[in-house]
């Protein structure tokens, strides 16, 4: 479960716009011609654009402040109103005369859009404004955790602004993460982290992505030629690939998908949040995941807090759980990218047919740290030390029960007879054993921090159970 045991200060950059719903029903064809009828039922409006990272960032319970530039009109007022009711500090929101607050409408029926019409600007803000949003923000950057950039190519993160930017950030230790567009990525240049999806990141790279090959290619690229710390592109139903000093992919989950709307803003908010909070690049990779996994359930843009992440993350937990079944060069990646604070526990065994005694064992292992990992020995294994009527159940089945517990984190199969070379290769804190292991060598004792001895419930045991069974 995720707990952020701070409140981030963060700073959003970038175009903001009203989205706006009309909902309604479709019964009839017009008259006049062939188009459909809407008959209007209600009216919403949220915020667009970068207004969508920063709903999506308080949502997730972060203090914002937002600095953009906006036109003299009446939807300057309406969205400056949206803001401030969101608690958003609006000190460095400029209005340019001539320029339009951008509003897009979306017409509903029955939860399908019929059409779109937009009002807005796409040039360039002025100069003047540039210079105005720079020093504000330059004046003011020693306030934030981190700033976020959400370019929606709409004229205000011009390549000037967005560099100078990135610069005062840097030389004042400050994190920019950016949401990027368009075809010429060389004014994020020196950036923290930038998260294309895969068709930008294809057109900036021009590199065509059809399989890792050429995912890792494109990601790499982007990552040198730019000077960033990471890359993050997204892949949809795919998950999402960071590139770091590797690559590394995260998996989605597949759900219902009614919307994917601000999906990549939410992704923006929440690897800033994550990063805020301290976690690594990959727990906040994971955290923005499970983001955008609650957002695309909701229909229209939405926004997911931390609450509902934590249900999604146990929904997910309870559904997918044999997802914990991993192979040891999965779970040495994993444990790669592992929070330092977090203490490994690792303990092995046959568990032919789990019993109480298993589950009190296991539950005293999982006591002793952060994650247990569970080495199971395969059917051969089995076989070599019990005898040829073993295992009654085999290593799957026995490694998928042993998941749905939630206290066990990891379950990887061994073909060996002792997990030394398991060991050897994860690098666990501790192992636990047995207490009928006191006073023998316990093997991989030489290769972990600690050695726990667990005491065993008395009178349960699968060789019991399994005589039990033949004197029926």
């Amino acid at each position: 479960m995720y707990k952020i045991s701070k409140t981030p200060k963060i700073l959003v950059v970038g175009d903001l716009m009203i989205d706006h719903y009309l909902w309604g029903s479709c019964e009839r064809i017009s008259p006049e011609a062939p188009v459909q009828v809407v008959d209007i039922k209600s009216e919403t409006s949220a915020l667009g654009g970068a207004g969508n990272v920063i709903s999506n960032l308080v949502s997730l319970g972060a203090n914002v402040d937002v600095a953009s530039v906006i036109g003299e009109d009446e939807n300057k007022n309406i969205l400056t109103l949206m803001l401030k009711k969101l608690g958003v500090g609006t000190r460095m929101l400029f209005s340019e005369p001539g320029r339009k607050t951008a509003k897009k409408s979306r017409i509903m029926a029955s939860h399908q859009q019929i059409v779109r019409y937009d009002l807005e600007s796409k040039k360039d803000i002025s100069s003047q404004s540039q210079e105005r949003l720079q020093k504000t923000i330059s004046d003011a950057i020693l306030e934030y955790d981190l700033i976020l950039l959400s370019d929606y190519a709409k004229g205000v993160l011009t390549p000037k602004l967005t560099s100078s930017i990135i610069k005062t950030a840097k030389e004042n230790g400050k994190l920019t993460l950016i949401d990027p567009k368009g075809e010429n990525y060389s004014k994020y240049k020196g950036a923290a982290l930038i998260t294309p999806n895969k068709k930008e990141a294809s057109i900036a790279s021009k590199i065509q992505i059809t399989n890792n090959q050429t995912l890792q290619e494109a990601g790499e690229k982007l990552k040198k030629e730019l000077g960033l710390d990471f890359v993050i592109i997204t892949l949809s139903e795919d998950g999402m690939a960071i590139f770091g000093e590797n690559m590394t992919k995260i998996p989605t989950i597949a759900r219902e998908v009614y919307d994917v709307t601000g999906a990549g803003d939410t992704v923006l908010a929440a690897l800033g949040v994550g990063l805020s909070a301290g976690f690594d690049i990959y727990k906040a990779a994971l955290f923005a995941t499970s983001a955008a996994a609650v957002v695309v359930a909701k229909l229209g843009s939405a926004t997911a807090s931390i609450d509902e992440i934590n249900r999604y993350e146990s929904q997910k937990l309870h559904n997918e759980y044999e997802s914990k079944i991993v192979n040891a060069d999965e779970l040495q990646k994993i444990l790669g990218h592992k929070d330092k604070k977090e203490k490994v526990v690792f303990t092995n065994g046959c568990f032919d047919i789990l019993h109480a005694g298993h589950v009190k064992y296991l539950q005293n292992a999982k006591n002793l740290g952060s994650l247990l990992i569970v080495g199971l020995n395969s059917d051969e294994s089995v076989k070599r030390l019990k005898g040829k009527n073993r295992p009654i159940n085999s290593g799957q089945d026995r490694a998928s029960v042993l998941s749905a517990l939630g206290f066990v984190d990891y379950v990887v199969i061994f073909e060996e007879d002792t997990p030394y070379q398991l060991i050897e290769k994860l690098k666990p804190d501790v192992l636990a054993k047995g207490a009928d292991y006191k006073d023998k060598e316990v093997v991989g004792s030489n290769l972990v921090k600690e050695v726990v001895l667990i005491d065993f419930v008395a009178d349960k045991s699968t060789t019991n159970i399994i005589k039990r069974i033949q004197e029926q």
